[in-house]
């Protein structure tokens, strides 16, 4: 059985580059994509997807931001926090948004990302 994610990043080459990766591991499939947290919000109303794979900063609606309306709407949701910009302050903070793990882009097609999925579906 494989695993619905969302791709939210504002980076369309990032969002391309992840899409492709997920999309040679089984257990994974793609049900969509948005370039800011509001579309975010919006597509998992409406796909329903098991993880949702954020970029941490992006406009209209960041991605701690979606994370928390995310949550509010659809509490069962994984939510994996992907950016540049991972810290242990980050970390803490994410967690208190109901975000599952925070993944460095520096680990873009690595172990971590990988780990965080299946970590954020057990």
């Amino acid at each position: 059985m494989s695993h619905s994610v969302l791709i939210v990043d504002d980076n369309t080459l990032v969002r391309r580059m992840l899409r492709s990766w997920l999309e040679q591991h089984s257990e994974w499939e793609v049900c969509g994509e948005a370039e800011n947290g509001k579309l975010a919000v919006e597509r998992v109303q409406e796909l329903q997807p098991n993880i949702v794979i954020l970029d941490l900063q992006m406009p209209v609606m960041n991605g701690l931001e979606a994370a928390r309306e995310i949550k509010r709407l659809a509490p069962n949701t994984a939510l994996i926090i992907f950016t540049a910009h991972a810290s242990y302050q980050l970390v803490r903070e994410a967690r208190t948004h109901g975000v599952s793990d925070v993944v460095s882009k520096c680990d873009l097609l690595g172990e971590h990302l990988l780990a965080a999925l299946r970590h954020a579906c057990a």
